[in-house]
């Protein structure tokens, strides 16, 4: 009989729950005397709804982010959807009859949507207000539109554009934000996202929402030594090849041997999350030793130098994950290096 089993796979991601975990009560600590939220839109900032879940639950957190309706499911496995708030809102009856139905908490973000949420029923929601990232929230202008006073606010919040960054933006921010308290009748406040925790108590208010501190991003400085990698990912060699001078090496020759080189083709490419941004001054490395990149990474390849390594074919890589590092070096942000991984990569619980 023929095992249809799938062999195991070439692409690894390992995740830390406990570094996940201490991340987590790092930013908890952080906060205050807020309460802290957990974003895990985009299937956990990349890492699998599955594999973060426990860990933030373990740890202490209750109130938990996504953006679209379509992420509900997953999280719900794991708590009561009233524990769900859904960033996008509702933008039209058919997702407000799925958020009665299901008991997630949509967050409100214009007139349009309070009276969209108004004639499926009302009830508990959350309301965006835009105080100067003029994305997704309700004007301020609006707030005292009839539709908007009716609504049944759980959560007021707003979202921080800058607060990576030592910018004005940030105190002009608080100011917009604070003058809508005041004319929105709500349980609680919400502003920091992971760097606004950092930008202090006047932040904080009743619930802060990290993301990407979560998952091993340092946003600010003030994250240094206390935030802690939590993916690491392994590729598989899956050829050797020696090299003579003069010959090259990926799509467009962007690499030639300048001597004997001995090169591993690994299992890892662009459809992996692994953009040839990262190949231009990138490295794998086996066993301690830097295996540098060469030529352009291909959609589902990397070719790097293993002239100085024992590496042999079959064996794993590994591509370090300080998300800090990696981005200085690729110019990618911290969050585009998580969220861009694949699902080709077997997601599990690093252990030891």
């Amino acid at each position: 009989m023929t095992d249809t089993t799938p062999p195991p796979a070439s692409l690894r991601l390992r995740i830390d729950a406990a570094a996940l975990a201490q991340n987590w009560r790092v930013l908890d600590r952080m906060s205050g005397s807020a309460q802290t939220g957990a974003a895990v839109k985009a299937d956990g900032y990349g890492l699998g709804v599955d594999n973060v879940m426990p860990a933030l639950l373990d740890a202490g957190a209750r109130t938990f982010f996504v953006a679209h309706w379509s992420e509900v499911a997953d999280v719900a496995r794991f708590v009561p959807a009233g524990q769900i708030a859904v960033l996008h809102g509702v933008a039209n009856l058919a997702e407000a009859a799925y958020a009665k139905a299901t008991g997630a908490i949509p967050v409100i973000n214009s007139v349009h949507q309070a009276r969209i949420w108004a004639e499926a029923g009302g009830g508990n929601c959350h309301l965006m207000i835009d105080s100067g990232m003029n994305r997704l929230g309700l004007e301020p202008s609006l707030v005292g539109d009839p539709a908007v006073q009716q609504l049944q606010v759980d959560t007021l919040m707003s979202h921080l554009a800058s607060a990576d960054e030592d910018s004005e933006q940030n105190e002009s921010q608080l100011a917009a934000f604070r003058d809508v308290v005041g004319s929105v009748e709500a349980r609680q406040l919400s502003l920091a996202n992971s760097a606004g925790i950092a930008l202090g108590r006047e932040y904080h208010f009743d619930l802060t929402r990290p993301g990407l501190a979560l998952y091993g991003g340092v946003p600010r400085p003030e994250f240094d030594g206390r935030i802690t990698t939590v993916a690491y990912i392994e590729a598989a060699v899956l050829q050797m090849r020696d090299l003579q001078a003069g010959d090259r090496v990926g799509y467009n020759a962007r690499w030639t041997a300048s001597e004997p080189t001995r090169v591993a083709t690994v299992s890892q490419g662009y459809a992996d999350g692994f953009l040839r941004s990262c190949g231009a001054s990138g490295a794998l490395h086996h066993n301690g030793t830097v295996l540098p990149i060469l030529g352009r990474v291909s959609m589902d390849m990397v070719i790097v130098d293993s002239s100085d390594s024992d590496v042999r074919e079959g064996d794993f890589l590994s591509f370090s994950c300080d998300l800090p590092q990696v981005s200085k070096a690729s110019g990618l942000s911290q969050y585009e290096l998580l969220t861009v991984l694949g699902n080709r990569f077997e997601r599990s619980i690093k252990t030891g």
